[in-house]
């Protein structure tokens, strides 16, 4: 069960600058603040749900989510991860249709929400707020075509070289110099699109080549070029 906070406000919040509100100005932080609130989610708690409707922004000021839909056959697939800074569920207000995934904490996480109504409001006053939330709807759009095009185009080694640099690109690095998240290799397969066993083969193979190593649960890369190589992303 998540547990309300004192609401932070938007002006000091340390995730702001690298989010879509870093256009607006005081003025318009403090009618944000006015309206939202923000709570508390343990590691794996659910902020939403696949299905429902979105009754506003959902914006992540401090910690991890997994966002995932679960098909028909009830195999879920992971599509990205909120990190401080993004916002969750606008596509869902958009185009008035309930949410096509699963919102989960990957660690102790602190999230706002931000009503409709003031979304909307944002969107139709300010310039330059309705430019960020395009670039970042087209930037999803991309992203899904890529992983559509990876899925059919790559093999699973490729795959996994590929979302290993887009783990690093996402979480960044710990003070241990390992990617910044734990997934299990059950997540990671699947990601990659491919059996459990698979990925527990391939890890242990990219170890071997002396191209990742392990610190706990976690993955630390040792070798970026070659992994940018095996994933053929060089043009």
């Amino acid at each position: 069960m998540s547990e309300k906070l004192k609401t932070p406000s938007c002006s000091t919040c340390g995730a702001r600058e690298k989010s879509v509100f870093c256009s607006l100005d005081s003025n318009q932080l403090d009618e944000i603040d006015g309206s939202k609130g923000c709570d508390f989610f343990k590691k794996g708690e659910t902020v939403f749900n696949q299905g429902s409707f979105s009754r506003g922004l959902y914006c992540v000021s401090k910690g991890k989510v997994k966002m995932s839909t679960t098909g028909p056959s009830g195999k879920e697939q992971i599509i990205r991860f909120a990190t401080a800074g993004d916002v969750m569920g606008y596509n869902s207000m958009l185009s008035k249709k309930p949410l096509s995934s699963t919102a989960v904490t990957l660690e102790d996480s602190a999230i706002c929400f931000i009503p409709a109504d003031q979304f909307f409001s944002m969107i139709k006053a300010e310039p330059k707020f309705s430019l960020k939330m395009l670039e970042l709807t087209a930037k999803n759009w991309n992203d899904a075509s890529r992983l559509i095009t990876d899925m059919a185009q790559k093999t699973t080694r490729e795959r996994l070289a590929e979302m290993l640099l887009w783990l690093k690109e996402t979480f960044g690095l710990d003070e241990n110099d390992c990617i910044d998240v734990q997934l299990s290799r059950e997540e990671i397969a699947n990601m990659v699109g491919t059996a459990t066993e698979a990925v527990i083969r391939l890890l242990s193979e990219f170890k071997k080549d002396s191209l990742i190593e392990f610190e706990g649960k976690k993955i630390r890369l040792l070798d970026i070029h070659g992994l940018v190589m095996l994933a053929d992303l060089i043009d």
